[in-house]
């Protein structure tokens, strides 16, 4: 494709996203290319290179534009982005051209925008903070409570881009075996600071055609997701719940853990996510675990109630930890989303609660960096459910520093990888409750 073509069919996609505000944009970017086989791998990764750039800088972006007067439009922040990156306004105004697969030139007004915008950096010290962050302003409160003085530490880290994390399957390889595997095929992975299993390519590289992962001795996992897993402290002897399975990326975890014995339960209200679970566990060799599709009148939870040494429950969240990968998700989530959240995560606590045995131990988990859905929620559960408390993990795989912790917080800035929460609550003994009673 010849350049102006490229940052047409960016402001494409930008509009397509901007189209379909509740859709993840890798969503949209993927049927947006599927519908366009025409155009190549080299073309993809420029435009969608632009288009992720814009999305990290959307509120910034903005400002600027405002501040000249124009509209933000998905026309004008691709080349804003670009003359804020550096690029020349006359070269920036090349890019829009006439024809049938270009944009249209730029008219006079929008050419005397990017004049103002020319020398000048993304940052602006006259900002609001919220804008300078890329944040809503209804989350900035939220996020300083949380990080107090290292928010824009933290902050910076998240509209990074991530890197690319493998988890090896043990139950086909060790890690020196899979690493040795991968660069065989020009894939370069260091070891992954705190997950035994991690590794860890610096850039989106095509791992998934490569043998390691189509043999099932690599999963695509990120070692903040790993380290969730790990967390459950899974072994053969257990029977395990995966209450929010989706598709299944910590399922295949701790069937890892447990050597492929003991008994999985992977549980989800979606039967395609279900369902997308099937092809990955077939491909790691993975035969402990059965699917369950949760729905309204099922008896399944009360004929197995008190009956699991672990559950699991990986509760739907904000996603704020994960927008190193996903920089639109920051505008999708509402206040009131949030809100209907933190209703529904108590909800799902309560009845996957209701699953563990007398001794046996409950795991909250988010990708969340917010406090009302990390250590609130949990607070709250053990208010309502006295028969739980907070206990130390003791899993084996967790490094040291955290194998002691009953709630564990992991962030970009501080442990490289994505955030995530997770919690650790125990079914107190019956006999331990009697003792307490009598007391």
């Amino acid at each position: 494709m010849i350049p102006s073509a490229r940052l047409a069919a960016s402001i494409d996609l930008l509009a397509a996203m901007e189209a379909a505000p509740r859709k993840p944009a890798d969503a949209v970017a993927n049927s947006f290319f599927r519908e366009r086989r025409y155009i190549g791998g080299g073309d993809r990764r420029a435009i969608s290179g632009l288009v992720w750039d814009v999305m990290r800088g959307w509120r910034r972006l903005g400002w600027w534009l405002q501040k000249q007067n124009l509209p933000v439009s998905a026309r004008l922040l691709c080349g804003a982005r670009l003359v804020l990156d550096g690029m020349a306004v006359s070269a920036v105004a090349n890019l829009y051209a006439e024809g049938r697969y270009a944009t249209g030139v730029l008219e006079r007004h929008e050419w005397d925008g990017f004049i103002a915008m020319q020398d000048k950096s993304l940052d602006n010290p006259d900002m609001p903070k919220a804008v300078r962050l890329e944040l809503p302003d209804w989350l900035l409160p939220r996020l300083e409570e949380t990080f107090g003085p290292a928010l824009e530490t933290e902050i910076k880290a998240l509209s990074g881009e991530a890197p690319l994390d493998l988890r090896v399957n043990t139950l086909r390889a060790d890690r020196a075996e899979a690493r040795k595997a991968l660069a065989r095929e020009g894939l370069h992975a260091e070891l992954t600071p705190h997950s035994p299993w991690g590794l860890r390519l610096e850039s989106r590289l095509p791992v998934t055609a490569s043998a390691p992962f189509r043999d099932g001795r690599v999963e695509i996992q990120d070692e903040g997701s790993q380290l969730v897993a790990a967390l459950t402290g899974a072994s053969p002897e257990m029977r395990v719940l995966d209450y929010c399975a989706g598709a299944g990326g910590k399922t295949l975890a701790m069937a890892m853990m447990m050597n492929n014995r003991g008994h999985i339960v992977a549980c989800d209200v979606s039967e395609p996510r279900l369902d997308g679970a099937v092809r990955r566990l077939r491909r790691a060799g993975v035969h402990n675990v059965e699917r369950h599709l949760l729905g309204a009148g099922d008896k399944w939870a009360k004929r197995r109630a008190k009956s699991f040494d672990r559950v699991l429950v990986d509760a739907p969240c904000s996603g704020t930890g994960t927008w190193r990968r996903n920089p639109d998700a920051r505008f999708r989530t509402t206040e009131t989303d949030l809100a209907e959240l933190l209703v529904k995560q108590a909800a799902i606590m309560d009845r996957a609660a209701a699953l563990v045995r007398p001794g046996g131990r409950m795991i909250y988990a988010t990708c969340s960096l917010l406090k009302a859905e990390n250590t609130d929620q949990v607070h709250a559960f053990l208010a309502r459910h006295p028969d739980f408390r907070l206990v130390p993990s003791e899993a084996p795989d967790l490094p040291e520093a955290l194998r002691h912790e009953s709630m564990i917080s992991l962030t970009p800035a501080r442990d490289e990888t994505d955030g995530f929460f997770g919690a650790v609550m125990e079914r107190i003994p019956e006999q331990d409750e009697a003792d307490t009673a009598q007391a």
